[in-house]
């Protein structure tokens, strides 16, 4: 049982798994995948925070939340945010992070701030206290985004 309600993941349907680098963590217990456009009921978010970008910095006191993610490209991802239910916490990570993935889409709204969603996971869990052993076990980048994040490894 876990002491904090589980992440909860929107996939879009044409999110390429080869690329994706939440991959490989489907069967994590902490974790919960949902498929865009909605095929099941919409979960109760009124316990959860949303990572977005131009929100309040996620801290260690939403560490009894939950955790929700949007997992598309940059061109999905605001249709999919359009269909959250609320009510919902809106959060961010703090601006001086940035990426190891080597984006090659430009359409994103802060490049400079927009992180693979396997890095944005391990942040927030990072900030809130949580286990973050294995999150980056299948993530390419993962000694590059390590060691450009000066932030303690797993």
């Amino acid at each position: 049982m876990l002491p904090f309600p589980p992440t909860l993941i929107l996939r879009h349907r044409k999110e390429n798994l080869k690329k994706c680098s939440l991959y490989g963590l489907e069967d994590r217990e902490d974790l919960c995948f949902y498929i865009y456009p909605w095929q099941e009921q919409k979960p109760d978010l009124s316990q959860y925070v949303v990572l977005t970008l131009n929100a309040p910095c996620l801290q260690r006191e939403d560490a009894d939340k939950g955790l929700f993610l949007i997992d598309g490209t940059w061109r999905y991802a605001k249709k999919m945010f359009a269909t959250l239910p609320p009510p919902f916490i809106k959060r961010s990570l703090p601006a001086h992070f940035s990426t190891a993935y080597p984006r090659k889409q430009d359409d994103c709204e802060d490049p400079s701030r927009g992180l693979a969603s396997v890095e944005a996971l391990y942040l927030a869990y990072q900030i809130l206290g949580r286990n973050c052993e294995g999150l980056l076990e299948h993530y390419y980048w993962k000694e590059t985004f390590l060691s450009q994040m000066d932030i303690d490894r797993e």
